[in-house]
């Protein structure tokens, strides 16, 4: 019995220890909700005050919190000396992009636009009032890479309102520097030139003309821009999926991004074999045959679209390019880097085009008068109601075109591009963000 009573009250006794127990945690509870409560509090206000201060700091500062995505430093000493225009638009390129308020939720299967520009105002303000017109343009991000810095360019750009807008310069382009390579020096060597007579600077190309840096700067944006697009922007690094390219004299019908999105979706089932889409014929002076089917060809300069995994070949082919004596980056690819690949390298696309390359003068020479064309400050360039809505038909059959006119294999260029110079610095581009903490994902 007194073994009974014992065990009772120790029971009671561990019952009134409960009590106590439940009770001052009751008590203590709301002190813990409170302090957890101030804690999230505090850390909601230092990232929200961190990020205000990521957007209204100067470009000086963000390149501090950015350095992986634009450190050249371990590679500084393999490319030009920088003047302080140079480096200003380097520090410019690591800006945040624009109206992120106003589209801050951009499309998971995104097709990123990257519209590659010189100096031809009146042509780009066409091209961007097409933009803004596209069907679905405001789930992505357009990128504006700049070849030199040109106000006119720069105040067109600063416009868009109508989806999230990153400008990058390229900082080494040859417009930038007025007294040192790549721009005009001193010591170079001009035309013919002997450079043993004359004691210039300079290798001739292969028709024994020197370098002309105007010249030049076409296909140093475009690997350049390439290059730091695909491996070296925090925005761009990590995309997986496709990335279309324009230029500034392209322009884009209202269908076009809903045509590609459904171009890249059959692209895997209709075309395995091909590498890229794009938005019109690989012939320029084409707007597409009519049919019903799907064109399997060549891949074009207007409006074309890849993914990393193409990129990542034709980054492993950068000597081919870099030495290839072209100035041209199109005729580049076409003569040396495609057939490199070891078989054909068909891009698909719809039989009715979605983009018109309507340049005449500047950069672009020798169309016809019968093309579209601006012409005192008005394009003419016909937009039907079947160009303003997806008109890809995912029952249509792939016409494959196996032979095409055009530049192929053997093809040695037109020269322009003899320079050791400018091949190493091509060379270099495409080492920049394979380095240390810039080395790119496979």
């Amino acid at each position: 019995m007194k073994g009974l009573m014992l065990c009772v009250l120790s029971s009671m006794a561990s019952l009134k220890k409960s009590r106590f127990k439940v009770v001052a945690f009751r008590r203590l509870l709301p002190v813990v909700v409170i302090t957890l409560l101030g804690v999230l509090l505090l850390i909601f206000l230092l990232r929200t005050n961190s990020t205000l201060n990521f957007v209204t700091r100067s470009s000086d500062e963000v390149v501090e919190d950015n350095k992986l995505s634009y450190n050249y430093s371990e590679f500084r000493d393999h490319l030009p000396h920088q003047n302080e225009l140079s480096i200003s638009l380097e520090k410019r390129n690591q800006l945040p992009p624009r109206n992120r308020d106003q589209y801050p939720n951009l499309a998971s299967d995104r097709i990123v636009i990257v519209l590659y520009v010189h100096n031809r105002p009146q042509y780009l303000q066409v091209v961007v009032q097409s933009l803004s017109r596209v069907v679905g343009i405001s789930e992505t991000l357009l990128i504006v890479s700049h070849d030199g810095y040109f106000e006119g360019m720069n105040k067109i750009v600063e416009g868009i309102k109508f989806c999230q807008v990153k400008q990058i310069f390229a900082p080494y382009s040859p417009h930038l520097f007025s007294n040192s390579f790549p721009g005009v020096s001193p010591r170079d060597c001009k035309e013919k030139d002997d450079a043993t007579n004359k004691h210039c600077e300079g290798n001739p190309d292969q028709y024994g003309n020197h370098r002309s840096p105007k010249i030049v700067s076409l296909k140093h944006h475009w690997w350049w821009m390439m290059n730091t697009v695909w491996d070296g922007l925090q925005e761009t690094r990590s995309h997986s999926g496709h990335i279309l390219f324009i230029e500034e004299d392209h322009f884009i019908f209202p269908n076009a991004y809903r045509n590609l999105q459904l171009l890249i979706a059959l692209k895997p089932k209709k075309c395995p074999d091909c590498y890229a889409a794009n938005l019109a014929p690989s012939d320029v002076k084409s707007q597409g045959e009519g049919w019903e089917s799907l064109i399997a060809e060549r891949m074009g300069n207007v409006g074309y679209a890849f993914n990393r995994t193409v990129w990542r070949k034709i980054h492993r082919k950068a000597r081919e390019f870099c030495f290839f004596d072209e100035y041209n980056w199109d005729i580049t690819m076409w003569a040396t880097v495609y057939p490199s690949f070891g078989h054909p390298v068909y891009t698909l696309r719809g039989p009715r085009t979605s983009a018109i390359h309507f340049g005449k003068c500047g950069l672009h020479q020798g169309q016809g008068d019968k093309n579209a064309c601006i012409d005192n400050g008005v394009v003419n360039i016909q937009v039907e109601e079947s160009d303003k809505v997806a008109n890809i038909k995912s029952e249509w059959e792939v016409q494959v075109y196996k032979h095409q006119a055009g530049y192929q294999a053997g093809f040695k260029g037109w020269g322009g591009w003899g320079d050791e110079r400018d091949r190493q610095l091509c060379l270099n581009f495409s080492k920049i963000y394979h380095l240390g903490g810039n080395r790119p994902r496979s």
